[in-house]
This record gives structure tokens, C-alpha cells and sequence, in this order.
């Protein structure tokens, strides 16, 4: 299908009495409703805001009564300047709430002390890092133990890899560090 000047006289007088985009699609034929809707804004055809036939020329009144009422608030647009003072006030954004991405290769923040960890875990923990299987992001399943060491970013970072507790992500050693009761952690904070 292609637009042949008789086509788009066709669309613009439909589109003039209001018809919808389905109705000229409908009336040309070979056409969809959004080619006819592509057309008419290539072709720089008003916006018709739901008027339809006869209606038309009862909406142009009322733009032209519209126009007198910018007028008057025109009056009061003083109000506007503070608007604007405080859009240049926004335009700094605030704060962001998510914290910053450490680019790959860069030294990691300070991470939780060892006093948040019981020595009895952290003792167990260590001994249980030097049994660990190593195991790279690929490597693991759901049977292997998936508590990561080291920094990401670097080669020497590796997963535990070890057997995993029944219902858990991690091996014993691990959920016990992972999983503490919220009691002992209060008090191991003061």
C-alpha cells in the first residue's frame, strides 16, 4: 500500500470531520489504523482532542475563550518567579540513599568487625577456610557451600565449596556465622 495523493486527500478530509484512525483505515483499505495515525502526524495534522463532526466548531469558542484566561493569569504570575527560585534550588540532586559502587579492583570498605562474630565461629570459620575446596562461581551447586572469600575483584577470591548444612546455603562452620540469634549479637555490640 502506498499513499497516492488521492489516499491522503481522502485521510485529511476523514480526519477534518473528525473520523476515528480505525474508521479512515476501515474506509481506505490495506491500511492499519496506526499507518493512518503515522500519516496524520507526517502530514503535521491537527490534534483533535475527541471532537468529532458537527462538534468541531463548538470547541473553537471555547478556545477562544480560553485565550482571555491566561490573561488574567498572567496577573498573578509573580508567584511564578518564587516557582522558579525553588526549581533552581532542586536542580542540585539530593544525597542518594544507595550506596556507593566500588569499581572492580578497588580496595573494599572496612567490613564488620570480628567482634560482631563469637570467637568460637571465627575459630571454626578459620579452620574450615583452610579445609575448603575453593570452588569458582561455576563450580557450585546446591550441595556446595556458597560463603565467599576475598575480594571479588581479584583472582584469589573463591567460594567454600564444602558440604551444606540441611535447608541452608552455607557448610556448618559458616552457618554459624552467617546465622546468629539476634540476643548475642546485641550483647557482643556493647
Amino acid at each position: 500500500m502506498s499513499w497516492t495523493d488521492e489516499r491522503v486527500e481522502v485521510l485529511k478530509k476523514m480526519w477534518g470531520e473528525g473520523q476515528s484512525a480505525s474508521q479512515i483505515a476501515k474506509e481506505l483499505g490495506g491500511v492499519t489504523r496506526n499507518a493512518v495515525i503515522g500519516k496524520v502526524h507526517r502530514l503535521g495534522l491537527s490534534n483533535r482532542a475527541g471532537a468529532a463532526g458537527t462538534a468541531k466548531p463548538e470547541p473553537k469558542p471555547a478556545k477562544a475563550e480560553a485565550k482571555p484566561k491566561p490573561a488574567p493569569k498572567a496577573a498573578p504570575a509573580k508567584p511564578a518567579v518564587p516557582e522558579v527560585v525553588m526549581e533552581t534550588k532542586s536542580a542540585t540532586p539530593p544525597p542518594s540513599p544507595r550506596k556507593q559502587i566500588i569499581p572492580a579492583g578497588q580496595p573494599l570498605p572496612p567490613q564488620p568487625s570480628a567482634n560482631e562474630i563469637s570467637p568460637e565461629a571465627l575459630a571454626k570459620v578459620n579452620a574450615i577456610e583452610k579445609k575448603a575446596k575453593k570452588l569458582t562461581l561455576m563450580e557450585l551447586t546446591e550441595r556446595t557451600c556458597k560463603w565467599p572469600v576475598g575480594d571479588p575483584a581479584t583472582p584469589n577470591f573463591w567460594f567454600c565449596g564444602l558440604p551444606v548444612q540441611q535447608g541452608k546455603p552455607y557448610c556448618e562452620a559458616h552457618v554459624g556465622v552467617a546465622f546468629q540469634p539476634m540476643s548475642s549479637r546485641r550483647d557482643r555490640r556493647r
